[in-house]
Formats: C-alpha cells, structure tokens, sequence
C-alpha cells in the first residue's frame, strides 16, 4: 500500500498550507486588515517551502494537476448549483449580467494584446527573443484564472513548442490574484466610507477581518436532501459530480477517437476534444444533468448551499495549488518581462472596470469591484470583493454573475474554444484582429445597450 500514498501525502500537505493559511490570516494584522484570503497565503507558506527544499520531498509540478482538477470541479460544481426561491422572484438580472460579461469579453481580449506589446517592447529594449505568447497567456492567468492557464499552456508547451507557458500561465493568475486584493479590498472600502454602496449594513467586524466565526454565531453550512442513514448528503453531491466526471471522460475519449489526427484546412481540431480542455466539456455535461434534473423535477435533490461548499473548496485547492505549481528558476528568469506584463494589465484593466462602472446609473461600486475580481482571479474573488459592499448579498449583483458565468461562454466562444487551444497556429495579424475587433465588439455593444449614460462618478446610495 506504500506507493499508494505519495500524491495522499501530497495532497494532505496542501490542506496543511491551507491550515496554516488560516492561521495567519487570524493572527497577522497586515494580512486582516488586506483580507487575503487563507488559500493565498498558504499557497504563497507553500512556495516558499518548495524553493527552499522544505516540502517534504515534493517539487512543484507535484502540485500542477491538483490546480488542474480542482479548477475543473470548481467550474462543474458552479454549475449544478441552482437558483435560490429568491433570486428567481428579485428583479431582472439580464441587463446587469449583461454589463458584466461584456466587460469580461473586453479583459479578455484587451490582456492579451497588452500581453504581446509588453512583450515585443521588452524584447526591443533588452534585445531578449521571449516569446509574445508568454505575454499573451496572462489573459488566461487573469480573466480566465489558473485552470485555463494551465490548460492553455499545457497545450501550447506540447503542441506548439512555447516552452515553460503552463508555468509562466500560473505566475500571472497568482499575481492577478494578488492584484485583486491589493486593489479591490482599498476600493471597496472606500466606497463605504464614502457612501458609494448601495448597503447600508455593510461593515467589516471581527469576524470578517480574522475569517473565522465565533462559536454563538456560526451559520449553516446547507441542509440534508438524503437520509444519513442510507447516505450522506455531501457524498451524495459529490456522486453527481463523479458521473459528470465519467460521462465527460468518456465524451472526450469518443471523440478523439472520432476525430483522430484530422486537420481541416490545417487546423489541429483534435486539440478541442483533448483532456486539457476537460473543464469546459465538464462544464457543457453538468449544464445537459442540471436541465434534466430540473425538467425531471428532481433538482431539489441539490443543495445548493451544499453545492457551493464543493464549489468553494475546490476554488481553495486551487488557489493553493496554483502558487505552489510555479517553479522558483522559470520565476526568476521571466520575473522582469512578467512583472512589466503584471503591472500593465492590472493598470489597464483596473481602468477598464471601474471607468465604465462610472457610467453606470446604479450599482457601479458593486459591479465595477466585482468584475475587477472576475477579471484578475476568478468568479470567487470576485464574489469576495462583493461581499465586503454587500455582504448579506441583498443587491442583484451576485444573481447577476449567474447569468454571466454562461453568458461568457457565448460572447467569447470563438476566443475560448476555436482559439486558445491553438493560438500559436495563427498568423500575429489574424490574432489582432480577431481580439481587437471582439474588444471593439463589446464596447459598441456597451454603448447601444445604454450603460454609458451615466454621470461621470459613481452615485451615491440613496438614504
């Protein structure tokens, strides 16, 4: 049984990070008064460890495929979870979701081209030859957050010859989660000394500030749907996603055997059905079992408390995962034209998200901090930025990131599907053109649907 525990131990040393992560949060003030969360310092406790040959016995790749699988039930899980009774009876949440996707479906397109010229202007001056599309990949670390740029990068390393990208991938997706705290949490806060947001409750106590709650206020963590003497409901759950995880291995295996070395018109399309691209098939199967249970009627089978837990778990994994993945020599020798990269797209995108939530005649704060989360870590960070203006979530603003989370993969399919997986294939203008004219695309779409019409600062909350 001895070799069956490596990747256990693996796995435990990760939780370890975590634990210690939790711990400094609570005790560090720097850290509180910042509110990183415990899964971005036990990842960073973990690197540390790692460079210093202090993990037991473990090297970074080690940690690479939790990211990727974690990544991957994060995404599946988020989509099995339903609507609450009470989102279904609030407001329309269509046009706010719609400024939110259309604001993502901007970042995307907009890091990768600052990627590029960061990159060809740093090659310029230095007289280096990096690779543009070691710049490029910080849009997949940033807006579209560690799983894909390990995905992406996986597949560029092995298909393309664009050495070190997975890695490369992950050192941007940890500093643009970084980014999303060192800028969003200052924001956020000054939107509620100054009145900005729409809550009036909201506040940042003790409990908020150390993460952890007192034992007289603890809440729910979700509710039973089966009987723990036939089966526990969190594994209960967690079988659901394990038939997802099957039928779309399986969905994937059929395929390229389908398909096999087939290149229309030279294009590799095999790479679309490839295991890399596991988190968005995974993702298309869990939309097709939630509409059958609901058609069915027998989606109250999902707890959807119980179901963000699973969500919010792997969300930490992979947070955890994806600092600990970065090896410490491919960090020090891409750290200046990454740093420039970083600096660029986090400035940029900052602009982009809290220029237009100017604009906007309600809710600009709140949507503006949430896209910036969106837009530099993941559909979690953004919800974390949220919950320090709303935190009971009583705006529209978090039912709207539900429409957004499927409304993406619509405006954006051609850059995530047909793209991404084999951008280095495609000629430098036809990259330009297809990004910069899906950028142009989403701003006149901004305009038309009239989420320009606003002052020129945020409004301030009615009292």
């Amino acid at each position: 049984m001895a070799a069956t525990f490596p990747m256990i131990i693996a796995f435990a040393f990760m939780a370890a990070m975590l634990l210690i992560g939790t711990w400094l949060r609570a005790n560090v003030p720097i850290f509180r008064t910042a509110l990183i969360p415990a899964s971005l310092i036990g990842g960073v406790v973990g690197f540390i460890l790692i460079s210093a040959g202090l993990s037991l016995g473990f090297e970074a790749r080690t940690f690479a495929p939790f990211t990727f699988h974690f990544f991957t039930l994060s995404f599946m899980s988020l989509v099995l979870t339903g609507s609450s009774a009470a989102a279904k009876k609030s407001s329309p949440i269509y046009r706010g979701g719609m400024w939110l996707t259309l604001i993502w479906t901007m970042s995307l397109a907009m890091q990768a081209l600052i990627g590029f010229g960061v990159i060809a202007g740093y090659n310029g001056i230095s007289g280096t030859s990096i690779s543009g599309f070691l710049g490029a990949i910080s849009t997949y670390g940033y807006t579209m957050g560690p799983g894909q740029a390990l995905t992406y990068g996986g597949i560029w390393e092995r298909s393309f010859n664009i050495s070190d990208a997975a890695t490369v991938g992950l050192i941007y997706a940890s500093f643009g989660f970084i980014a999303a705290f060192c800028v969003g949490v200052p924001v956020a806060r000054w939107a509620i000394k100054n009145g900005y947001n729409q809550n009036a409750s909201a506040k940042i106590d003790d409990e908020f500030l150390r993460g952890y709650y007192r034992r007289e206020s603890r809440v729910s963590a979700g509710q039973q749907v089966t009987h723990s003497a036939n089966v526990d409901t969190l594994a209960f759950h967690i079988a659901i996603l394990g038939v997802a995880y099957i039928a779309t291995n399986y969905w994937l295996v059929f395929m390229q055997s389908v398909i096999g070395d087939a290149r229309p018109l030279g294009v590799a399309v095999g790479v679309i059905f490839s295991h890399n691209l596991f988190f968005f098939w995974g993702l298309v199967v869990c939309v097709i079992i939630r509409l059958l249970m609901e058609r069915l009627r027998i989606d109250h089978f999902i707890d959807n408390d119980t179901q963000k837990r699973i969500t919010g778990t792997a969300v930490d994994f992979m947070v955890v995962g994806t600092i600990m993945s970065i090896k410490f020599a491919v960090l020090v020798e891409f750290l200046a034209p990454v740093l420039l990269v970083t600096a660029a797209v986090t400035l940029v995108t900052a602009l982009l998200c809290f220029g237009l939530g100017r604009k906007l005649a309600n809710l600009g704060i709140e949507r503006a901090v949430t896209i910036f989360g969106c837009c530099t870590g993941s559909t979690g960070t953004g919800l974390l930025l949220l919950r320090i203006l709303d935190p009971d979530f009583s705006t529209t603003v978090s039912k709207e990131l539900a429409f957004f989370n499927i409304a993406i993969l619509f405006t954006c399919f051609h850059i995530i599907l047909v793209m991404s997986p084999i951008l280095p294939s495609y000629g430098m203008t036809t990259i330009w053109i297809v990004f910069g004219l899906t950028f142009v695309v989403a701003w006149v779409a901004i305009y038309a649907m009239g989420f320009m019409r606003g002052g020129s600062g945020f409004a301030r909350a009615e009292t």
